[in-house]
């Protein structure tokens, strides 16, 4: 399984995240299905590398609406995918 690190995240104008990105990696962007199938699969694994707090696992979550992606919850707010620069 192969550890694939999120510099960028793409956002609708809902603010939900629409795919991965690290800009310069052979897969990037990578949508949120396949990310999500990715995971599910145990293909790959989406980790994002906080500059100020350690590494983070991106998870798939259930949600009312589907299947959705976000960091482990925490007790600091900059863990999240919101917070990544748009891509």
């Amino acid at each position: 399984m192969a550890k694939r690190y999120v510099r960028a995240t793409g956002k609708n104008t809902q603010g939900d995240i629409t795919r991965l990105c690290n800009a310069g990696e052979f897969w990037s962007p990578r949508s949120k299905a396949d990310a999500i199938n990715d995971i599910e699969q145990n293909l790959h694994e989406y980790w994002v590398n906080w500059a100020n707090a350690p590494e983070t696992k991106i998870r798939v979550v259930s949600g009312p609406t589907g299947k959705y992606l976000r960091t482990d919850r925490d007790t600091t707010s900059r863990n999240n995918l919101d917070d990544l620069p748009d891509c």
